[in-house]
């Protein structure tokens, strides 16, 4: 497919952009890496930081073999792709998957600076799929965080240090926690916002400070003042459970720590967690962890026993 780029897109600079810096990765350590199957099935290939890009400009009629992610820092910049033709601007970013042919570009009376990386392997395609809402977003914005500068500066002074096996695997790991911050942004920022809380947010702290109680519905509905109806419907779509089943799920989660780490009997777990019928605590215990409170006691005492006789 032909792009249609205009001729004022393409005066692409020369000689490079002041502050600029980039890494390309010897694509022979990028496929031994992918090849031995690294753990995160992702590999990055090339990052770089384009400060005040004014002239830059790339087409390819037939797309990339990586994957390309660009965030929008300052300025204005353009991406065209077979759908369509989208301006990125300050905390905006733009995705193009594999194959994809495309052109981008900055402006030129507000060049953009930009951070991008390309990035392969198996799991490339989830990730695609992710950034860009199903194929259906090109561009998106994204609140700004400084730890996601961060993430970016921490991978490119690793590989500035050079590409041992072991700093090709901590990169790449960084990697999926870097693009994760564009999938997942509100998650992200979560210990950054601790000024401000989302109704559902405010529900889940009162069900952690009250593990002790059975919660009912409406008593959780009313701890954000509206209907156990929009209460419930609102708890779904932002979590994907119920909340009385999100709340036994965080019951759980505190049981599995009582049985690791003390000796209380597991009728007393079920007291301290608002259960009085230690066979119904047992039950939900085993819908949710696959095998009652007693077994997965013991299954991980012997675990730690192992691990504790094994020589380190």
């Amino acid at each position: 497919m032909m792009l249609n780029v205009n001729d004022t897109d393409c005066r692409q600079k020369k000689d490079g952009f002041n502050g600029q810096k980039a890494i390309v990765i010897p694509r022979t350590i990028v496929e031994s890496c992918l090849s031995a199957g690294g753990l995160p099935g992702l590999a990055l290939t090339d990052i770089g930081y384009y400060p005040r890009a004014r002239h830059h400009f790339r087409h390819r009629d037939n797309g990339c073999d990586q994957s390309i992610l660009i965030y929008c820092s300052d300025g204005l910049g353009w991406v065209e792709t077979d759908k369509g033709r989208f301006m990125a601007e300050k905390d905006q970013f733009i995705v193009i998957p594999a194959g994809a042919p495309h052109a981008y570009g900055s402006s030129e009376l507000r060049p953009w600076s930009i951070y991008w990386v390309h990035f392969a392997g198996s799991g490339a395609g989830q990730l695609d799929a992710l950034l860009t809402v199903e194929n259906t977003r090109m561009c998106q914005s994204v609140a700004f965080s400084e730890e996601r500068i961060k993430l970016f500066e921490r991978m490119f002074c690793v590989l500035e240090t050079g590409y041992s096996a072991d700093k090709i695997g901590y990169v790449n790991m960084c990697l999926v926690h870097f693009l994760s911050s564009f999938c997942f942004p509100d998650i992200f920022l979560l210990p950054q916002r601790k000024e401000f809380k989302d109704l559902i947010e405010i529900v889940v702290d009162y069900m952690r400070q009250n593990l002790h109680k059975p919660l009912q519905l409406h008593e959780l509905a009313s701890q954000v003042h509206i209907s156990v109806s929009y209460f419930s419907s609102l708890f779904k779509r932002k979590t994907g459970y119920s909340p009385l089943d999100y709340f036994n799920h965080i019951k759980i989660q505190k049981a599995c720590q009582y049985l690791l780490f003390t000796d209380m009997h597991i009728k007393e777990i079920a007291c301290k967690l608002g259960v009085d019928d230690p066979f119904y605590f047992s039950r939900l215990f085993n819908n949710v962890m696959g095998m009652p409170p007693a077994e997965y006691r013991s299954r991980k005492s012997r675990t730690a026993e192992q691990n504790a006789s094994f020589p380190h």
